[in-house]
């Protein structure tokens, strides 16, 4: 018997991207099934939604459909792929349309992602359908661009790992034209639809989101790629441009130049790359490495930094991982005669970067680098004072010391003894005393105590090369000296920075991020007489905090000053500061900088989540307008329509009339409502929000149903409420309404439940009830969850929640005890008045 090929196979997954809507993903789909037919593969369809599109429809012929199954949730028939039946059939190929779909509850599987899985792990290969807008890491980006938030969403790891990846593309003008021409949604759809969701600014959106998603996928692919076949050599699929920054005054020259060859070419990628030495003691500018990250991120690039002791190779191995097609570094900054003993970071750079093109830039620092630089010891200047005497002082009572026990073959302690001076002298005043004691020892050594004595000349050639050796391990000594005692200044500058910038960021982290926390610590941190953080004003420049008196109201009347950005300046009066604190006050201001951008963001969310507020509740107003405008007018044209026919008797005449008024009455209600609603989130009117009785309130809520429907429990001794009375009434009419369509002749009950900050409005129905796992999206627009009635879109819950939350309310859903809903609506309490 010869053995199944497909048992101890994975099925391979192909996926048809589509990048929105209605491009044809499924029509696509069935175009490869009926290829693979055609070429004697084993096809069959698991599961294909046509939406009823004859084209759609078309390709199914020939094809073999496994039967759907059927799945009876809240009294009603769904159907669902049959996922044994497939794996029963055993194809070589099946097909499953919308990968994202939330199976019927019920159903073995939450999603259809996990029957695709099923099947894979069956050996049957799968070819299925997505849109772009489904994929869980796009979900919010896709709510902000469309305004509509997908609850049926796929993780991006299902997708990503397919074997196969097609993108079904379409311009959004031509996806428009199949919209107009019917091909997509049904006739009374078409309108609404080309005005929200497909409008052109959102297709161009989703179909830029499609195509970045997928090349970085390919990018994935190609990396994954290289890794499996230990491919070293970058590969240029496509420009990538690392700057390698510094940190000095050529970092900004380096990364303009880099955009400027980024742009070149389109879709290019711009990365900086900072190496921090391993030691951590580097000193580079603080100041400037941050303005080097703001300017890569207004470019569009990113900022990287990486540790290494070679910097060249460092730079070489992060544009290998990246894999990068040019890097961009500056021409060396150092002597002339630096570079004649030392290869220069470019040269290093260009001589490993291998198949990588190295652009030199120049820049303006490569011209003052030729400029004699000013020796600057890290010591104090009284110890340099100090360390000059001594080397003078030092040899000569030495000399006058070993003079007096004179002996001609005492020359090798002689030769130690000063070197311990000379070591002594670098220990208290550095490199220059060091130096000036290393030349005089050796003058000395050579006048007394080298043979002949007095004079200049040396005889025995041994006794000019301890001298000599003398002198360059003294010059040593005192450069290992000076350069640890460097060392030791970099690192408790370091550390007092370190100390100074972490004390700011605490403020930060705990809340004191204002404007008076930020100058008072400048104030303690620097130690001076007044701060004050200057905003520049259409008059002028005005004092945003200040700490310390007299304060300075411009910059030109602070003793120092540094800027923070365009707009904002600190100034400082009182001593000069160093040029070591001028240092970490630049860096000061960096922070100070992202604290006001920090604020500055907050703003702007509290501002953006105002907006999104007034939107949810504008879109609750044109809901309302579409739910509930319609029973009224219905009622209204019926009985003009019977009151125009001129048959009716007086009776029936009187009751349209009735009819006519109460529903005008209901139509004039609920646009004043709508009215006042939308001139609230214009800003032009505020709610109504006062101390109401619910007594006043809930019987208008539950007038105008059956006798006996309703029933109404509200203690007189109920507390008033602070809410519009309106809007409360109208939130509580739209859940009785419902409340009383689902109960089948039960009596709903409105009951009130007083709690210390608020009172509950419960209204209680004796229905089918909804499950706990359907509760959130039966607040969703056009979700009927089941419900066949007639007469509603699935608006009405939607409406009820975006009102509650313009009042201030919240509104959720419970299990009736017994059976049945139980909606609570939350009203917040009047506050009490002490008598």
């Amino acid at each position: 018997m010869e053995a199944d090929p497909q048992v101890g196979r994975r099925g391979r997954l192909t996926v048809y991207l589509g990048a929105a809507p209605g491009v044809g993903k499924t029509y696509a789909m069935l175009g490869e099934a009926r290829r693979r037919h055609e070429r004697g593969t084993d096809v069959v369809i698991g599961y294909v939604e046509t939406h009823g599109r004859e084209q759609t429809v078309a390709m199914l012929d020939g094809l073999e459909v496994v039967p759907r199954v059927e799945v009876s949730y809240r009294d009603a028939t769904f159907t669902e792929m049959d996922t044994d039946a497939v794996i029963a059939r055993r194809p070589a190929v099946v097909c499953v349309d919308e990968l994202a779909h939330t199976n019927v509850p019920g159903s073995r599987h939450e999603k259809r992602a996990e029957d695709v899985e099923q099947i894979r792990r069956a050996g049957i290969d799968v070819i299925t359908t997505v849109n772009i807008q489904h994929l869980e890491s796009l979900n919010d980006e896709v709510e902000r661009i469309t305004g509509v938030r997908q609850r049926e969403t796929v993780p991006d790891e299902v997708v990503r790992t397919a074997d196969q990846i097609q993108l079904v593309d379409m311009s959004p003008d031509a996806l428009r034209r199949r919209m107009a021409h019917g091909n997509i949604y049904r006739a009374e759809q078409i309108d609404a639809s080309l005005t929200s969701y497909f409008r052109v600014g959102n297709l161009t959106a989703l179909r830029e989101l499609a195509l970045l998603w997928l090349a970085d996928r390919v990018d994935d692919a190609l990396d994954d790629y290289r890794r499996a076949h230990q491919i070293e050599q970058p590969w240029p699929a496509k420009e990538r441009i690392v700057v390698a920054v510094t940190g000095g005054p050529e970092s900004e020259t380096l990364l303009r130049r880099g955009a400027r060859l980024a742009q070149r070419a389109a879709g290019s990628e711009l990365l900086a790359v900072h190496v921090i030495a391993n030691d951590g003691l580097a000193n580079p500018d603080e100041t400037r490495i941050a303005r080097s990250q703001q300017l890569v991120a207004s470019l569009g690039g990113t900022f990287h930094s990486v540790v290494g002791e070679d910097v060249s190779a460092a730079v070489v191995d992060f544009a290998t991982g990246a894999n990068a097609t040019m890097v961009v570094v500056g021409v060396s900054r150092h002597g002339r005669l630096r570079r004649l003993f030392t290869e220069t970071t470019g040269d290093r750079i260009a001589s490993l970067a291998g198949s990588i093109d190295v652009h030199l830039v120049t820049h303006d620092q490569v011209a003052r680098a030729t400029r004699t630089r000013r020796y600057l010891s890290p010591l104090s200047r009284r110890r340099q004072v100090v360390g000059l005497l001594m080397s003078v002082l030092l040899p000569v009572l030495l000399t006058v010391v070993l003079h007096a026990f004179s002996d001609p073959d005492q020359l090798p302690i002689d030769v130690l003894l000063f070197l311990a001076v000379t070591v002594l002298v670098a220990l208290v005043g550095g490199l220059v005393p060091a130096l000036v004691a290393a030349l005089g020892g050796f003058l000395l050594m050579n006048w007394y105590f080298t043979p002949p004595v007095r004079r200049l000349t040396i005889s025995e050639p041994t006794n000019l090369v301890a001298l000599l050796v003398f002198v360059a391990v003294a010059v040593g000594v005192a450069s290992v000296v000076d350069r640890a005692s460097r060392r030791a200044t970099d690192a408790t500058r370091a550390r007092t920075e370190a100390a100074t910038m972490g004390s700011l960021s605490r403020s930060v982290l705990t809340g004191q991020d204002t404007a008076e926390a930020i100058v008072a610590r400048l104030q303690e941190v620097f130690n001076q007489t007044a701060v004050s953080l200057l905003k520049r004003g259409s008059a002028g420049w005005e004092v945003m905090a200040s700490s310390g008196t007299p304060h300075a109201c411009a910059p030109d009347e602070g003793d120092t000053q540094v800027r923070v950005d365009d707009d904002h300046v600190i100034a400082l009066c009182g001593s000069p500061l160093r040029a070591t604190d001028q240092r970490v006050l630049e860096a000061f201001a960096v922070q100070t900088g992202l604290v006001l951008e920090y604020r500055r963001l907050r703003e702007r969310e509290d501002r953006a989540a105002a907006l999104e507020r007034a939107e949810a509740t504008s879109t609750a107003i044109l809901r309302a307008v579409s739910h509930d405008l319609r029973t009224p007018l219905a009622t209204m044209r019926t009985a003009v329509d019977g009151l125009a026919s001129g048959s009716l008797g007086s009776a029936d005449r009187t009751e349209l009339v009735a009819a006519v008024e109460s529903s005008t009455g209901q139509l004039e209600r609920l646009i004043d409502n709508l009215l006042d609603l939308s001139r609230i989130e214009s800003g032009l009117l505020h709610p109504t929000l006062a101390d109401r009785s619910l007594e006043e309130v809930l019987p208008l809520a539950v007038a105008g149903h059956p006798p006996g429907s309703v029933t109404l429990e509200v203690d007189e001794t109920s507390p008033l409420v602070h809410t519009d009375a309106g809007l409360l009434e109208r939130v509580v009419a739209n859940l009785v309404g419902n409340a009383v369509r689902v109960s089948d002749g039960a009596p709903v009950r409105v009951l009130a439940h007083v709690l210390p900050e608020s009172v509950d409005i419960l209204v209680v129905d004796r229905g089918p009830g909804v499950p706990a796992a359907l509760r959130d999206r039966m607040f969703e627009p056009f979700q009927r969850l089941g419900d066949a009635t007639v007469g509603g879109l699935g608006l009405g819950l939607a409406v009820a929640r975006g009102l509650t939350e313009a009042l201030g309310g919240t509104l959720t859903a419970e299990d009736t005890p017994g059976g049945g809903l139980t909606m609570v609506l939350s009203v917040p309490r009047a506050e009490s008045v002490s008598p």
